[in-house]
């Protein structure tokens, strides 16, 4: 097949972005929690009429959902409904380069650097053509127990390059055959971005004294990205990568205390296991102290230009980012929505300073100024609803002055976690994904679980979080005033409190009136829309399938029509994975959802080989037996 020439490439991206494609869908705010059993549900009810005249009822019957739901499987397996199939796309080192060896344990770094990265999470699909397309995933991070055929014990130099190789993003061009999408080991636009490919900061912070370390003093040319959890795109073609849990790279090897700072963002005397600053001066903060700051960003990448520079971006803030959920709003402003991972911390957004413009050169520059909010819910414990403010992380403003540990606006995103709680943002349940209503701007979050709930002074139960210690989880969703994104004002509710009604018969533990036996789940953790305003929700909880969790068996992904509230269960995972990352081909017959880290902690799962084979991390396809849209 002939290739297209970059600039080609880059215009029919462009020309048409998948979310912009995505078709109108009807929606009422309403709730569905539970008219009994649950102290101050009353309350919540008479908050709304909508939600009064439906109190004591259960969701009705979708038409949006055409599936049956199937049940909890704890087989090492992918199960999905009748009709539909599930396909391995890509694998853990898998070749996505001509040349490259077959996946083995004792492949090296240079063959890692050719293959497919670890622990695959989210990811985007870029069209090109009705044949041709890219896939953008992110790798988190390895599981040293299958990694090295040692299973991690005494990591060499070697092994410290290999799992740096094996992080990141990986960029793979796909081809359609025979109409099924395939891996085209010949594109040149396949790529690897990992713990060792050069970036450029930008924004506010570049530059920085914060950021300049021994190797690099201009505080701008920043070295890898890793943990890269969820992801976003933008209309302009580019692909939104975010580091979350960067702490667990990095010790501390001298002997003077941690700073106030670095125990906030979860920076220890010692890292979780990975050994890079042994081999690597940049991970030991006794001899770079700055390079932390240089990590827990959000990074834009051109899918399309496998020679471009990625671009970390400080104007969205550094924090333990999920996801990057954008959305282009009715005056042309980009607002960004995105969650701090760790229990208590926040939800944040980003305004942009300029305004998208379609097809201008000027797009590619709209991430580099803005204004970073954070969240602060408001409402009456017990009613599960109420309004909320945005706050402005403006240095000067609102207490983030030099007297309160800010001597810059750079410092205000370089320490984002502490300017929020210094302006008063609510501590949230881990806020993890984003995800934006395709047509009537609602907004949702999941909210996985937080242990510490009710028991830590600092995260006392309140209205959006309702529950001590909450195992389960729930899903917030918020309507920005008049529709504006920009707004400072919003209000909210619970869509979704996720439980077990076997195990608790009543209360807020039973979860809310859409969950019901035949699909409770907990720990919601990504989720996505697809053209049709289905909600798809992907979890990456207990898998026990004992105690609070008997019943919920793999971590599985389940659809929701949000305008009647029903939830579905469409696909379970094999054993000890999570179900995480997902997209679609532009026609919505392909669905491509992640399965990440089968067999953790030496369970005993062989996804997706079968027989005594490594489990391995992989990229499914699912499809329709008969080629219709997924979901339908």
């Amino acid at each position: 097949m002939k290739l297209f020439d970059q600039n080609h490439d880059q215009r029919l991206l462009e020309s048409e972005p998948e979310f912009n494609k995505l078709v109108d869908a009807a929606m009422s705010r309403r709730r569905f929690l539970k008219a009994t059993g649950a102290a101050g549900t009353v309350g919540f009810f008479a908050a709304s009429p909508v939600s009064q005249a439906i109190a004591n009822t259960k969701p009705s019957q979708s038409s949006l959902l055409g599936f049956d739901a199937i049940a909890i499987s704890t087989a090492d397996t992918i199960e999905v409904p009748e009709g539909y199939q599930a396909d391995v796309l890509i694998s853990w080192g898998d070749a996505i380069k001509k040349g490259a060896p077959a996946f083995s344990q004792s492949n090296d770094a240079k063959a890692q650097e050719m293959q497919f990265g670890d622990n695959n999470d989210g990811m985007t699909f870029f069209p090109i053509s009705d044949d041709r397309a890219v896939l953008a995933v992110n790798n988190e991070y390895t599981n040293n127990e299958y990694l090295y055929q040692h299973q991690g014990k005494n990591i060499s130099a070697d092994d410290v390059r290999k799992g740096q190789a094996a992080h990141g993003v990986s960029v793979i061009e796909l081809k359609k055959t025979n109409g099924q999408w395939q891996v085209n080991l010949e594109g040149r636009l396949n790529r690897r971005v990992t713990a060792f490919t050069e970036m450029e900061m930008t924004g506010i912070a570049a530059g920085h004294d914060l950021l300049k370390t021994n190797v690099d003093k201009s505080g701008k040319a920043i070295l890898g990205t890793f943990n890269n959890c969820a992801n976003g795109q933008t209309p302009w073609g580019t692909y939104l990568t975010c580091e979350e849990n960067f702490n667990g790279y990095f010790a501390d090897t001298s002997d003077n205390p941690l700073s106030e700072s670095n125990q906030r963002y979860g920076l220890g005397k010692k890292d979780r296991g990975y050994d890079w600053y042994k081999y690597d001066t940049r991970f030991d903060m006794a001899q770079e102290p700055n390079e932390p700051h240089r990590h827990g960003w959000v990074v834009e990448i051109d899918p399309m230009n496998p020679n471009s520079t990625p671009k970390k971006r400080s104007a969205l803030g550094r924090f333990k980012h999920e996801n990057a959920a954008l959305t282009v709003n009715d005056d042309g402003h980009v607002v960004v929505y995105l969650g701090d991972d760790e229990r208590g911390e926040h939800l944040y957004k980003f305004v942009s300073k300029n305004k998208y413009v379609p097809g201008a050169d000027s797009n590619r520059d709209l991430l580099e100024e803005g204004t970073l909010y954070v969240a602060k819910f408001e409402g009456t414990e017990g009613e599960l609803n109420g309004k909320g403010q945005w706050l402005a992380l403006t240095w000067g403003k609102n207490g983030l002055t030099p007297e309160n540990g800010f001597p810059d606006a750079a410092s205000v995103m370089i320490f984002a976690r502490m300017a929020a709680t210094q302006v008063g943002a609510t501590t949230m349940d881990r806020p993890e994904w984003v995800a934006v209503h395709p047509s009537n701007k609602s907004v949702f979050c999941t909210l996985t679980n937080n242990k510490h709930r009710g028991v830590k002074a600092s995260q006392p139960i309140n209205a959006v979080n309702p529950r001590e210690k909450n195992p389960y989880g729930h899903i917030v969703r918020w309507n920005p005033m008049n529709g504006d994104h920009a707004s400072e004002r919003f209000e909210w509710d619970i869509y979704v409190l996720a439980g077990n009604p076997d195990v608790h018969q009543s209360g807020l533990m039973a979860g809310s009136s859409n969950i019901n036996k035949d699909n409770m789940f907990n720990s919601p953790d990504g989720i996505g829309f697809d053209m049709a305003g289905r909600l798809w929700i992907q979890t990456d909880g207990k898998y026990s399938n004992k105690g609070d969790f008997a019943g919920m068996g793999n971590n599985q992904m389940l659809c929701s029509d949000p305008q009647t509230g029903e939830i579905r269960r469409f696909l379970t995972g094999p054993i000890a994975c999570e179900i995480t990352g997902l997209t679609f081909s532009p026609d919505h017959k392909t669905m491509f959802v992640g399965v990440q880290h089968p067999g953790e902690d030496l369970a005993p799962s062989h996804f997706p080989d079968g027989g005594n084979t490594v489990p391995r991390s992989s990229v499914m396809m699912i499809t329709r037996k008969d080629g219709g849209v997924i979901g339908a």
